[in-house]
């Protein structure tokens, strides 16, 4: 069967939700038709052995569940049974929704276990109550999906593309679950390519989604695998939030003839249920820009009980995106470099690249992926390729056994003009990356060279120190009628009785309301004169709080006052004129200021108390991946006489069009 019977076959399955119009939404059609697809699927399969499965069943009726499963699996040479004599197509007209609901409890665990994630039972009484449900088994009944005329492969293409007619008609939410195949299938190839020594013949090679969706990435993997290689097993792993879509995925699965076992279901962040776990290669598109809230608690416990033995050790980024958190789950599950090690391909959106300064989260997850010399590449893909965003995205490639020459090094890939018009949209995607583009962004990732759409940089080009440039106080002081005024906004003065509050402001009153004092220690000296003489008959003693207070009230900056120092005497730091400098990793901090700083501000210095925790010298250090500044090319403005020319053309224009109206 070709490509074009594949669609064919996928359509005219799609078509029975001509039946269901007007009695339920457009979104629910693939909830209905996916399951009755599998059903008539896996019915099919089991026909050649149903009778010794029936024979097989009547005979270990007593025995135990667990053993009574392995000898019917057994007897039908498949992994997966159906014990009922029920098929489609001998369905009762009267009662076909008990009858129904009989035959899909008779099948093995595995596949009955599908049927409820899909909400079956649910949509089966729908059916039943508009009298369309014995109408849709029978035309499902009559649909030929026989191993004969379609092999486990060509049903898999066939079940692909009714769930890419699912997530089309439903679009809305699509996104979050369905990755486009064109996107899969680009970043399957990046991930896999060239990993000849890894898919010999006779190898078992492990892969592995923590955001499965409805399986994409492990399809396609497979596929990928067949195709490049002779007798390689591909053992699939994966896990999945959406009930939906991971019925959906084991569905798939199960279609293709394929294990599905290792395929879960639950939160990957708070529950990952393939712990301890590690894999050849690893995909994963998960949710952009989806907040982690729901599992903050499970996430922050690993983070600070277990740190680096756990998955979250580097830091934890925003509550308010979760991507990274992914990635530092898919790091954990890197096998050793013993073990030959092994390759992420994950997408994400644009804010893993940058967001958060140096010692945040996100750029000590950047910190450590880019010092263990983790990142491979970075793809910058178009944008409007997704069914529910048009936003910018970015294949990473990840591997803990890079080659010789790319060891130290990052590419970026900047493949934003790749992208081609889709004939018609759906939802969001309005572009997609044909065939002969992967084929040129892998060659282009196969290189290693620089040019005009791929750059080759050394790892600590993206790193920098963040350094705190201080420079000193200068303050003058003066008694005049404003600046007494300020005194009752203090808030120390304002906590004295009324009356020391009055005597104190009559001392400072005392003082010279012309004089500006230009150096703190003399006018320090004076004020203290000017207290003493007049709180000594009240026998008032002013305390640290209140004196700097009335130091408060009465100074202004002024760049011309002596520099007001401290108890050691050093330079006081002006908190107002602190200022941050982004040194680059491989330059002396001192040198920076030198050249930088000093020039423009010849009395700032660096504060040395600021230190990196994790290397203890001056600066704390950042990681950022300026993508787009790396490929920004600059248009230079057009000529003015050009701009001009444009003007008088265009003012010329109207006063012609002002004539003719007035003529």
């Amino acid at each position: 069967m070709n490509t074009e019977s594949h669609s064919q076959l996928a359509a005219f399955i799609w078509s029975v939700a001509d039946l269901l119009r007007g009695d339920f939404k457009q979104s629910q059609y693939g909830r209905i038709i996916l399951p009755f697809t599998l059903l008539r699927r896996l019915e099919c399969v089991l026909e050649p052995t149903k009778a010794d499965v029936l024979r097989a069943a009547r005979e270990h009726q007593a025995k135990p569940d667990a053993v009574r499963e392995k000898l019917l699996l057994r007897a039908a040479v498949q992994p997966f049974f159906n014990a009922s004599k029920l098929t489609l197509g001998s369905l009762s007209d009267t009662q076909t929704a008990d009858d129904l609901m009989s035959y899909v409890q008779s099948f093995s665990q595995d596949a009955r276990e599908i049927f409820e994630h899909f909400e079956f039972e649910g949509f089966v009484q729908q059916l039943a109550a508009n009298n369309l449900l014995y109408q849709v088994v029978q035309r499902f009944a009559a649909i030929d999906m026989s191993p004969q005329r379609l092999s486990n492969y060509g049903m898999g293409l066939v079940f692909e593309e009714l769930i890419r007619k699912f997530a089309e008609s439903s679009n809305e939410t699509a996104g979050e679950h369905f990755t486009p195949r064109d996107i899969v299938h680009l970043t399957t190839s990046l991930v896999l390519t060239g990993q000849d020594d890894k898919l010999r013949p006779h190898r078992i090679v492990t892969v592995y989604d923590p955001t499965a969706g409805t399986g994409g990435f492990l399809s396609e993997s497979d596929e990928y695998v067949q195709e490049v290689s002779q007798e390689v097993t591909v053992s699939l792993h994966g896990q999945e939030l959406n009930p939906e879509s991971y019925a959906i995925c084991k569905a798939d699965m199960l279609i293709k003839g394929q294990a599905v076992e290792q395929i879960k279901l639950g939160n990957t962040l708070s529950d990952d249920q393939l712990a301890g776990q590690h894999f050849d290669f690893m995909l994963s598109n998960p949710p952009f820009g989806v907040e982690w809230k729901k599992v903050q608690k499970q996430v922050t416990d690993e983070h600070n009980h277990k740190g680096y033995d756990g998955r979250f050790g580097p830091g934890l980024p925003r509550v308010s995106d979760g991507s990274l958190l992914f990635l530092m789950h898919l790091v954990s599950k890197m096998r050793s470099r013993q073990e030959g090690g092994s390759r992420i391909g994950i997408i994400l959106n644009g804010s893993p690249l940058f967001t958060g300064g140096a010692g945040s989260g996100e750029s000590e997850i950047r910190r450590y992926l880019l010092q263990h010399d983790l990142v491979e590449a970075i793809v910058g893909l178009p944008t409007d390729l997704f069914y529910n965003t048009g936003i910018a995205t970015y294949v990473w490639i990840l591997s803990n056994h890079k080659p010789a020459e790319r060891r130290g090094q990052v590419q970026l890939i900047n493949a934003t003009g790749r992208a081609s018009k889709m004939r018609k949209s759906l939802g969001s995607k309005r572009q997609f990356v044909a065939d002969r583009d992967i084929e040129e962004i892998v060659r282009l990732y196969g290189a290693c060279q620089e040019s005009e759409e791929s750059k080759l940089f050394p790892v600590e080009a993206f790193g920098y120190r963040r350094i705190t440039v201080e420079r000193p106080l200068r303050l003058n002081f003066q008694a005049s009628p404003e600046r007494l005024a300020r005194l009752d906004d203090e808030k120390p003065l304002q906590k004295l009785a009324e009356g020391e509050r009055e005597a104190i402001k009559a001392a400072c009153a005392t003082l010279d309301p012309e004089q500006v004092f230009t150096n703190r220690d003399a006018f320090i000296k004076a004020l203290k004169a000017a207290l003493k003489a007049e709180l000594k008959q009240e026998r008032l003693k002013v305390g640290a709080p209140v004196q700097k207070a009335i130091l408060n009230a009465l100074s202004e900056r002024d760049p011309e006052a002596d520099i007001c120092l401290d108890k050691t005497g050093n330079p006081e730091p002006d908190s107002g004129l602190r200022d941050n400098e982004n040194v680059p990793l491989d330059e002396s901090v001192f040198d920076y200021v030198e050249r930088e700083v000093r020039p423009h501000v010849p009395d700032a210095w660096i504060d040395e108390e600021k230190r990196d925790p994790l290397d203890g010298r001056i600066g704390i250090v950042g990681f950022e991946i300026p993508f787009n500044r790396h490929f920004y090319q600059f248009t230079p403005p057009r000529p003015l006489e050009e701009i001009d020319a444009d003007l008088k053309a265009c003012t010329d224009r109207i006063k012609q069009m002002i004539e003719e109206l007035s003529a």
